[in-house]
């Protein structure tokens, strides 16, 4: 059994948010440089990618509560692990080294949830690919709006080697998230299918389900009307993916559950790939804290899946192991014959 064997029986759930599980810890400046970055002359807290670096231990606690929840993918801390974002902290030579230390960090959450729990329900790990800290669609100097901050080819070669690492250290998936410029998804896809060209590897989708790794794609809505920051609907954003071998498309971020249902049903008009959807624990307060508790999230949720929408499920900012445990139990009381 495999991923696309588990998703065609049932509905799978997403772990959810990493930052603010790590943002429960005491860290200090000295958590993030550990002995590796201990000399580096910036400060570097904050990057929480590197944790998995120098505090490992802190991030396999955090996977492994997630999959103790119900989680059955989790993904990897590595949302700014390519040199773009990297850039700025000065620490564009150690990509390799972050990547592969996160899928370190979730393997071994993996085996200690085997290890107690046998391996009756497998768990699989995404690679998680952020947007980078640049757009190639948008200006960012409203005098010149032809400008551009990077190139497609830039964006790619930086997407390429952040996903072969992840790709060589073992990832189920690779999951380009929180897409808010479709033209820099398209730079990650199109190095993704680079790297498994490389390699020798198929990506998994409903033509090829017994393929090698499952590409997976989740964009994010950032206005009322239902656009990305690039501009495109629901429609437009599942089309322009549209020639990808993509197992699942999905929205993730900025909005809670119920303002991101109506953009998942247009979505799920336009595409023949497995729907997912992991939703805010609802919109920031004044604090830019979320209020959502599981129970009332779960209420915001239960029409994805009784209403069959969607086949993935998580959660995205605020959202913790309770919320996931609760979304969760929704999959496994609604799956498939």
């Amino acid at each position: 059994m495999g991923i696309f064997q588990d998703i065609t029986t049932r509905n799978l759930t997403l772990d959810g948010a990493m930052g603010t599980m790590i943002q429960r810890y005491p860290l200090t400046e000295s958590d993030f440089k550990g002995e590796h970055f201990a000399h580096h002359n910036i400060p570097l807290k904050g990057n929480n990618d590197l944790l998995c670096v120098t505090r490992p231990d802190i991030i396999t606690e955090i996977h492994l509560q997630y999959f103790e929840a119900g989680a059955d993918i989790v993904e990897t801390n590595t949302f700014n692990a390519q040199r773009i974002s990297m850039e700025d902290y000065q620490l564009t030579d150690c990509i390799e080294l972050v990547n592969r230390a996160a899928v370190r960090c979730a393997q071994d959450a993996r085996e200690l949830y085997y290890a107690k729990h046998g391996k009756t329900t497998k768990k699989y790990i995404a690679g998680a690919i952020g947007p980078t800290s640049k757009t190639a669609s948008l200006s960012p100097k409203v005098e010149d709006p032809a400008y551009r901050a990077i190139s497609f080819n830039e964006l790619k070669e930086a997407y390429f080697e952040q996903i072969n690492a992840l790709v060589l250290a073992g990832v189920d998936a690779i999951l380009i998230e929180t897409i808010f410029d479709t033209l820099n998804a398209k730079a990650a896809f199109f190095a993704a299918l680079e790297v498994l060209e490389v390699n020798k590897l198929k990506a998994i989708n409903k033509d090829n389900p017994n393929g090698d790794i499952a590409l997976m794609a989740s964009g994010t809505i950032t206005d009322a009307a239902g656009r990305t920051l690039s501009g495109q609907t629901a429609a437009a954003f599942a089309i322009s993916l549209g020639h990808l071998p993509l197992f699942s498309i999905g929205f993730n971020c900025a909005l809670g559950a119920d303002q991101l249902l109506p953009y998942i049903k247009e979505l799920k008009k336009h595409s023949s790939a497995f729907i997912s959807a992991y939703p805010n624990a609802g919109l920031p307060n004044a604090l830019g804290q979320y209020d959502e508790t599981p129970d009332t999230m779960l209420e915001k949720v239960r029409p994805y899946v009784t209403e069959e929408h969607v086949q993935i499920l998580g959660g995205c900012c605020g959202t913790t192991p309770h919320h996931i445990h609760a979304i969760a139990g929704l999959n496994q009381q609604h799956a498939r014959s």
